[in-house]
C-alpha cells in the first residue's frame, strides 16, 4: 500500500526515535555534512548515509515539504477530543495514557509552540510551566467524581505538581 501522508507526524516521530537510537539524526538535519569525495571520511559517510537513501537530508526535506503541513482541521479535532475526554470507565492509567497520546499528537501539529530561541529572561520556562499547569488541570477536570478529594488536595499544592507527580498520587489512591 502506497503512503498517502496519513499519520505522517506520528510516523515521523517513530522514524526520528529510530534514527536517534542509531545516532543517525545528523544525516537528516545536515549536521553531518557530506564530505568531499576526495576526503578520507567520504566512504564512511556515504556508507552510513546510503543505509537510508542516496541523500537522507534531501529525502527528509522532501517528505517535510509534502506532508508536514499544519492541518487546522486536525488541530481542531484533537483539541475537541481532548476537551471532551473523561475518565468514565477507564482506570487512571488508561485515562492518562489516552490524554498523553493526544497531547503528544497536538505537540507535533502545533509548530508555534516549538521555539528554537535561547531564552535568557525566563519567559520560555514560564510559558512551559503555564502549559504544564493547564494540562494538569485539564487532566484533573476529566477525572471521575470518586477522585474529588484527591483532586482537591492536588489543586491545593503550591506550586502545582507535575502531571507525572499528580498521576502517581492518583495511582496510589486508586490502589
Amino acid at each position: 500500500m502506497a503512503f498517502d501522508g496519513t499519520g505522517y507526524r506520528s510516523r515521523m516521530r517513530g522514524v526520528l526515535r529510530a534514527l536517534s537510537v542509531k545516532n543517525k539524526v545528523v544525516f537528516i538535519t545536515g549536521k553531518c555534512k557530506k564530505p568531499n569525495a576526495r576526503e578520507a571520511t567520504y566512504d564512511r559517510w556515504a556508507q552510513c548515509d546510503d543505509v537510508y537513501v542516496s541523500d537522507a537530508k534531501e529525502l527528509w526535506q522532501e517528505l517535510e515539504d509534502m506532508y508536514n503541513q499544519t492541518n487546522r482541521a486536525k488541530l481542531y479535532q484533537l483539541q475537541k477530543e481532548i476537551n471532551d475526554l473523561n475518565q468514565e470507565t477507564l482506570d487512571i492509567t488508561g485515562y492518562y495514557t489516552k490524554m498523553k497520546n493526544i497531547w503528544e499528537e497536538l505537540n507535533t501539529l502545533n509548530t508555534h509552540g516549538q521555539y528554537g530561541c535561547q531564552c535568557t529572561c525566563g519567559a520560555k520556562g514560564n510559558m512551559y510551566k503555564t502549559e504544564q499547569d493547564r494540562r494538569l488541570i485539564q487532566f484533573l477536570m476529566g477525572l471521575n467524581k470518586d477522585h474529588t478529594i484527591v483532586r482537591g488536595n492536588i489543586l491545593m499544592m503550591n506550586p502545582l505538581p507535575s502531571i507525572a507527580h499528580a498521576f502517581s498520587i492518583l495511582i496510589q489512591e486508586e490502589k
